[in-house]
């Protein structure tokens, strides 16, 4: 009876052996055993190289769990069987007995197995995996050595089965921007990561979605000086509307020439030289870009012609706003950089409602309310364009739209333009949209 116990907790051992060192392999990060490879950890290379060719190792490890799972229903039936059969004797009939002791055997082997070899390793090979691989891989490489023949033809039957599918049995260790994404927000909840740090990274990986429409300032702000505007109107314009670059047109901010840097002109003004933009010297190359540019893109042209600000033009040729390089950047950066500009386009209320322009960028709408979007969000860039989706016209003051538990409403319209939207809490939460016109 000891004898026999002894080698099934033995066997015991090795499954939980095995069952470790599969779970471990299988759940080890590659970008944390490359870490330790190149802290001197030679395991770890060989861990690396086990994941890239993982058949063997598999293979090895399922031909010892299934020849101890069989020994141990053996031994276990043995050793215990006859115990537990005595022990029912007393109440039952010899073969009611037999049975009974059988089962029971059964059971607690069943259990032991269940509970020692498989459901504790595994759990430990999770919650640790990269420490415990590294140290099963010299183990395992002496028994994929040991059982080389067995190795051998389970693993060429098991490669013949994929080829015979058409599936790929190499392991695809890519990793995409939603694996990056889904590790940051990770890092957010346990706290490694700050709430705003996450939203920087967020806010790169959207460089290659969104549209420099959605950075732009819109060309109904845009200040821009006529080529042949004189020093004077120029310098009323400069100080009634001071920015870092202007644009220079012919005629109208739908022919420009060319921009010119505020420095430059603050430097004739120090001087008390007159300002004409008649002078070829003053007025810079102008970037245009098209306005379906991602901020990926326009990020890339400022690297190549080295200029940090752009003019951009839609389909029709006609401007449709202009973006700096500072823009884009405060696209990416989001509230660690906020600043006045920032706080004007959404301001909260209260608890339910937030005051908000409409050339705020979508994106930052669905943050603030904690959407996962909004719907036809192809069609738009900004919240007034929301709205004109959804109304199917221009909307004028007081119209409105319920969407998912809030409520969309324009407070004010100059000139077509949507300067200000309310966005309210509805008590009840809508699943669906309803445009609606007051007054």
């Amino acid at each position: 009876m000891t004898q026999s116990l002894l080698v099934i907790a033995l066997l015991i051992a090795a499954s939980a052996f095995f069952s470790m060192a599969e779970i471990s392999l299988a759940a080890a990060r590659r970008l944390r055993l490359r870490q330790m490879a190149d802290e001197g950890d030679p395991r770890a290379d060989l861990v690396l190289r086990i994941q890239e060719q993982p058949g063997d190792y598999f293979t090895v490890v399922q031909v010892g769990q299934n020849a101890v799972a069989i020994l141990g229903g053996i031994v276990g039936e043995g050793a215990l069987s006859p115990h537990f059969s005595s022990f029912f004797s007393v109440w039952m009939s010899d073969a009611s007995a037999n049975t009974a002791g059988f089962i029971a055997s059964f059971l607690i082997i069943t259990s032991l197995f269940i509970l020692f070899a498989d459901l504790f390793p595994k759990r430990l090979g999770m919650a640790e995996p990269e420490r415990l691989a590294v140290r099963l891989a010299r183990p395992m490489a002496w028994f994929m050595a040991l059982l080389r023949p067995l190795v051998w033809f389970y693993s060429r039957g098991a490669d013949a089965l994929f080829r015979l599918l058409g599936l790929s049995s190499l392991r695809d260790d890519r990793i995409t921007s939603d694996d990056i994404l889904a590790m940051m927000e990770a890092g957010a909840r346990a706290g490694v990561l700050a709430a705003r740090e996450q939203q920087v990274i967020t806010n790169v990986f959207e460089l290659d979605t969104r549209t420099v429409s959605s950075a732009m300032s819109p060309r109904d702000r845009v200040a821009f000086f006529l080529r042949d505007e004189p020093d004077s109107v120029i310098r009323l314009r400069i100080a009634a509307e001071p920015f870092s670059t202007y644009p220079v047109c012919e005629g109208d901010i739908d022919h420009v020439v060319g921009y010119v840097d505020a420095k430059d002109l603050f430097q004739r003004v120090l001087n008390n030289q007159p300002i004409s933009l008649a002078d070829d010297s003053l007025v810079r190359k102008v970037l245009i870009v098209p306005d379906k540019l991602t901020l990926s893109e326009v990020l890339e042209q400022f690297r190549q012609v080295h200029e940090d600000f752009a003019v951009i033009v839609n389909e029709y040729s006609l401007v449709v706003g202009v973006v700096t390089l500072n823009d884009v950047m405060s696209t990416v950066m989001g509230d660690l950089v906020g600043g006045p500009s920032d706080e004007e386009q959404i301001v909260k209320r209260d608890e339910n409602s937030w005051l908000i322009d409409g050339v705020t960028p979508v994106s930052d709408v669905v943050r603030v309310l904690d959407l996962d979007e909004l719907p036809h969000a192809g069609e738009y860039e900004t919240l007034a364009g929301f709205l004109m989706v959804m109304l199917r016209r221009v909307p004028r003051r007081t119209d409105s739209v319920s969407w998912s538990g809030f409520k969309f409403e324009v407070l004010d319209v100059d000139s077509y333009r949507i300067d200000q939207v309310m966005v309210s809490r509805l008590p009840s939460p809508d699943s669906t949209a309803a445009p609606q016109s007051v007054g």
